[in-house]
């Protein structure tokens, strides 16, 4: 009597390294050491080289806010790479296709708020702006204080 050797289910990370590898050569990325599609991938995806290598290995999912990026480098729907990448399951992917919306824009929130004076308008943009620009500085180190 011979002792079967089961395979170890893939773990989320190989299956998604794999899903990811694959797509990323069918987008065009020559993932071959030294061809230069790791530092590109790298590059489309807001990911640090070693990021995009440990990934492409299987030993480490990418941050929840890199999916949308790697996504769209590799050309897949995003719920896709989600459920067949092993993060998800398909009745997650359900939920996330019906609840997702497109981000809320200054003016969408004005006029949701029903706010339709233009002078108010103007001022509310206008400071909305500044705020935008002031938490993007303080991300980037690059605000003193005053």
């Amino acid at each position: 009597m011979q002792a079967t050797v089961e395979t170890p289910e893939p773990t989320p990370a190989q299956r998604f390294g794999a899903l990811v590898h694959e797509a990323a050569g069918r987008a065009g990325y020559d993932l071959t050491p030294g061809a230069g599609g790791r530092l590109a991938l790298a590059r489309d995806t807001g990911m640090s080289a070693s990021a995009v290598s440990r990934m492409l290995r299987g030993e480490t999912l990418p941050r929840p806010a890199q999916f949308q990026r790697i996504a769209q480098a590799v050309r897949v729907e995003l719920p896709d790479l989600l459920v067949r990448g092993g993060v998800i399951s398909p009745d997650s992917a359900n939920d996330l296709s019906q609840g997702v919306r497109s981000p809320i824009t200054p003016e969408g929130a004005l006029d949701s708020w029903g706010i339709r004076h233009p002078v108010i308008r103007k001022f509310l943009l206008a400071a909305i702006a500044q705020a935008i620009d002031l938490q993007q500085e303080s991300e980037r180190g690059t605000h003193t204080q005053r």
